[in-house]
């Protein structure tokens, strides 16, 4: 901002950039990430159900209608009995022929490690939650909003009774004239309003210039295999990225929107949310929740599939998900939170438990060595095929998925 309070780049407000038409190219690697954690989330969530209840168990008949929910292709039933290593079953006491699941003791012991983990990184935690927050138009998102983003963002479960009480100086709960409870930022963080992107470029003379005025900061760029090399591609992303950076953390409201500055603002807003995540991914359904106070325009998931050097869309597992390309590195997270490394070690023994099936279950000692492994196999390499989509096919079902 200059003296006079104007940004410099609201006098640039370009609407003359050349967009090439894409077609959709799926990436094998990241396919099965996607694959793989969607496992791993609802066997979490599962997890985190029993571990709630007052019975210390589930009844086949209460996770019934929990296969949508939970995202699974498969009967949740089924899902619970391909995993005997976190999921004990046993006939309910006053119905024997109704299935029940409790945790194995190394589900329970997975979870004390989990607890320790959410408790040791706590700060991490709420600093997410307020950046999110802070991109908002009102500082405040509906609670159903953010307990749909929180195994996304590393938040503990029930987070707005154990986690938001402990900072009432930081999140106040506010209730809307309709009855919707939501969660607000209280106090403004200045030293929060500062991007992914912006920290990944401090170290650099572009960093300076552009806290200056003088310079835009580039996305980095990962292109799918042969399309880098195009020279309508490379043109157009070479004007995308001279365009001026506007933080997701400032006021968007003057800037045109239907302007290329806009356009590469929203750009900045997803990547930035994405990177507030664990697994720098999340579901298309849940950004689109939050399109109103993240000020997104109307068909906003376009941007997906206009900028494959920075997204990726899959549509694996019956559902939409959203990638960071710079995230990932052959199948495997570039800088991985401590909570995603337990979470390998959660599949992990998901995975070893598949491998026991037709036993029942394990021996305990057996059961126990299993989190002595905390590495994965490592992943496929990043294989990547083009398919026949545009990106309006990939956008027909914005309101099913």
């Amino acid at each position: 901002m200059n003296k006079n309070g104007v940004i410099p780049w609201m006098k640039q407000q370009w609407r003359g950039i050349v967009k090439v038409r894409l077609k959709w190219v799926k990436n094998r690697s990241l396919d099965h990430v996607i694959d793989k954690e969607t496992d791993l989330k609802a066997a979490s969530l599962l997890k985190d159900a029993v571990n709630r209840s007052s019975t210390g168990f589930l009844t086949a008949k209460s996770v019934a209608d929990w296969q949508k929910l939970l995202g699974l292709t498969v009967p949740v039933l089924r899902f619970l009995r391909r995993y005997p290593t976190l999921f004990h079953e046993f006939p309910h006491p006053r119905w024997p022929s109704l299935p029940c699941f409790r945790l194995t003791d190394t589900a329970l012991l997975l979870h004390s490690q989990e607890l320790a983990i959410h408790q040791a990184h706590q700060n991490d935690a709420v600093l997410r939650l307020s950046r999110l927050l802070m991109m908002t138009n009102t500082r405040a998102l509906p609670l159903h909003s953010l307990h749909a983003l929180r195994w996304d963002l590393g938040l503990p479960d029930s987070f707005d009774k154990t986690l938001v009480p402990q900072c009432p100086d930081d999140f106040r709960f506010v209730k809307s004239p309709n009855g919707v409870v939501s969660l607000r930022l209280w106090r403004w963080p200045e030293e929060l309003a500062v991007s992914a992107l912006q920290k990944s470029n401090e170290c650099g003379t572009h960093y300076r210039e552009f806290r200056r005025g003088q310079s835009a900061l580039a996305f980095p760029m990962r292109f799918p295999r042969g399309y880098g090399a195009q020279k309508k591609v490379r043109a157009w992303m070479e004007e995308f990225q001279k365009l001026p950076y506007v933080s997701p953390y400032v006021d968007s409201s003057k800037i045109d929107p239907n302007s290329d500055l806009m356009e590469k603002r929203v750009v900045g807003v997803l990547h930035e949310v994405l990177s507030l995540t664990l697994h720098k991914k999340t579901k298309r359904n849940y950004l689109r929740g939050l399109r109103e106070e993240l000020n997104l325009p109307h068909k906003f998931t376009r941007i997906f599939t206009r900028y494959p050097g920075i997204f990726y869309l899959s549509l694996k597992c019956k559902t939409t998900t959203v990638t960071l390309r710079e995230g990932y590195r052959s199948g495997k997270l570039v800088d991985p939170h401590p909570l995603a490394r337990h979470r390998d070690k959660f599949y992990h023994v998901m995975q070893t438990g598949l491998l026991y099936r037709g036993d029942g279950s394990l021996k305990p000692k057996e059961n126990n060595s299993l989190l002595q492994n905390d590495e994965l196999r490592s992943e496929d390499s990043e294989e990547e095929e083009v398919e026949t989509r545009s990106d309006d096919e990939l956008c027909e079902g914005e309101t099913s998925q």
